[in-house]
């Protein structure tokens, strides 16, 4: 109605645009966490952590900001004891790769932004090893990265999947009155 002044933000409101703005990095971060229990499954740590990182890049942006990315990034490389910044570098090397692209994959199928992320994460699995050997020093092999992209690109449908389920509550509750 015309001539009406909007109302304040509530606390509540305000709580919950806080939430909702946190929750993607949130559940990032427990995902990794979780994915680092010892499981007897290597490599599910990067192969959870890049879908998310990818989706969130892709679908709410605003949400996963550098910072964010940043802290994730040192969180799985202090969790899978991988060289101090390896994972912040590619992670953040993807999220602007991503962001980059982003206005193309959101208008694309499921199945071209799956067949993207492969891509994506052969890329970051490629850039974790090179950063890998020239900070060790000692030419790793390359059968662990393969194996981390072929888990990574197996577990994204399903995570996308919750993912997206997420999102669209998300949204719903951003657009109601």
């Amino acid at each position: 109605m015309r001539g009406r002044p909007v109302p304040a933000m509530g606390l509540l409101r305000q709580i919950d645009a806080v939430a909702r703005a946190a929750f993607p990095t949130g559940l990032t971060a427990l995902l990794m966490v979780l994915a680092a229990v010892p499981v007897g499954l290597p490599g599910l740590l990067p192969a959870v952590a890049l879908p998310c990182i990818v989706f969130w890049s892709v679908f709410r942006p605003a949400a996963l900001p550098p910072l964010a990315v940043f802290g994730l990034g040192l969180l799985g490389d202090l969790l899978s004891f991988a060289p101090v910044g390896s994972g912040v570098l590619t992670l953040l090397v993807v999220t602007g790769l991503v962001t980059r692209w982003r206005r193309f994959l959101v208008k694309q199928s499921f199945l071209a932004v799956w067949l993207a992320y492969c891509g994506v994460a052969l890329g970051a699995a490629a850039l974790e090893w090179l950063l890998q050997v020239v900070l060790g020093w000692r030419v790793l092999p390359v059968a662990p990265g393969l194996y981390q992209v072929m888990l990574s690109a197996g577990l994204y449908p399903g995570l996308a999947w919750i993912m997206s389920r997420i999102h669209e509550a998300m949204s719903r509750a951003e657009s109601a009155p």
